[in-house]
């Protein structure tokens, strides 16, 4: 882009971001909480390093990639960025164990623990490197054989074992609603919400990370109380159409 279509993208993905602020806290008053509650990720995989600093500079301070190779660009390029030393960047898609090295040290959170056999593959390397990884741990709560993630009764019997694991800080739970179905999605959503609370009394832990929402979905899940919505297109993409 040249610098004036730049700053023509920033002015575009601030004011958007303004519209999604005020529908998370529309949607966090409905459940009895603040805006500030609520951590809104940029999903950065469709774009490039240029369109993120513009999102830095609409005001996105935490971004999620879904690839490990494109984790750790996106890291060097927020590195070599000056005002972006604060950014925070997540792993939020599939995480096969061959690639577990490229994410720890890069992602601040990982979002997609979907079984026992993934935990433990990170926890050993975690150990071999000396480093603490946090974790969410991905839950298939609408029970779509297109979705992985433990089922929730999964989830519940494997934390014992998790939490026995070293290198791993267990932060809360994620899960991805049905797509283009609103009753569904929010079926989903307090499902997981359920779930997080039965863990939570089960292990004494705050799992304070509810990570679900996405573009078409987001105020639902916020509604049920979300922590942590994942906004790809909604974002970057001025075609999208920010629904009612």
């Amino acid at each position: 882009m040249t610098a004036d279509e730049l700053k023509s993208y920033e002015a575009f993905l601030a004011e958007r971001r303004s519209q999604i602020m005020a529908r998370v806290a529309d949607a966090a008053r409905i459940s009895g909480r603040d805006a500030s509650s609520v951590c809104v990720l940029a999903v950065s995989k469709t774009v490039g390093p240029e369109e993120v600093s513009c999102a830095w500079g609409a005001g996105y301070r935490v971004f999620g990639e879904n690839r490990p190779q494109e984790l750790r660009r996106k890291a060097q390029a927020m590195a070599a960025d000056p005002r972006m030393a604060d950014a925070r960047l997540d792993m939020i898609g599939n995480l096969q164990t061959n690639k577990i090295n490229q994410v720890i040290g890069t992602a601040h959170l990982v979002h997609s623990v979907s079984s026992l056999h993934l935990a433990e593959a990170i926890s050993k390397r975690a150990v071999a490197r000396e480093a603490t990884v946090r974790i969410l741990l991905e839950v298939n709560v609408s029970g779509e054989a297109s979705k992985s993630g433990f089922a929730p009764e999964e989830a519940r019997a494997a934390l014992p074992q998790i939490l026995q694991l070293e290198g791993l800080s267990l932060q809360g739970v994620m899960t991805m609603a049905p797509a283009h179905d609103p009753a569904a999605a929010r079926v989903t959503f307090s499902g997981l919400r359920e779930l997080r609370d039965l863990m939570r009394s089960d292990s004494g832990l705050p799992l304070d990370v509810l990570s679900c929402g996405m573009s078409d979905d987001f105020g639902i899940a916020v509604e049920e109380g979300s922590t942590l919505v994942r906004l790809g297109r909604v974002v970057f993409d001025p075609a999208y159409q920010l629904g009612v």
